[in-house]
């Protein structure tokens, strides 16, 4: 399981627009330039956040991006979710609905479920909030 850019620039993108949640609607410009992005990955990846509900655009001179919810509402399982799609270690729990031809006899798909499950579990209980607030351990 490894995380792609996408992934984590989009937890970068979360965490930024909480810590300027007071200024209403965030130019993403300014988000590139303060995280060091290219605008225009930025624009991919909060097409996909926009998309899944997890934030709110808003065009015009005052237009920008903010959270649809307070940011201790926003997980980050839902964001890897998103953008990354399956986290799962193994190529026979992944999303593509195909049954391994061995599942009624590999003895090591238990474990690779309860790894899925701890994984999941894990990052469902970590909010974008917790992660402002270095409290993700």
């Amino acid at each position: 399981m490894m995380i792609s850019t996408r992934g984590r620039y989009a937890l970068r993108v979360l965490i930024d627009l909480a810590q300027h949640a007071g200024e209403g609607c965030v130019p993403l410009k300014a988000v590139s330039q303060r995280q060091g992005v290219s605008l225009k990955y930025l624009e991919s990846i909060v097409a996909l956040l926009t998309k899944g509900g997890l934030l709110v655009s808003t065009r015009g001179k005052e237009g920008g991006y903010r959270l649809s919810r307070p940011a201790s509402e926003i997980f980050v399982s839902q964001v890897i979710h998103l953008t990354e799609g399956s986290l799962a270690p193994v190529s026979c729990l992944g999303e593509d609905g195909s049954p391994c031809q061995r599942e009624g006899v590999c003895l090591t798909l238990p474990m690779w479920r309860r790894l899925d499950q701890l994984i999941d579990d894990y990052l469902s209980s970590v909010s974008i909030e917790m992660l402002l607030e270095g409290r993700a351990e």
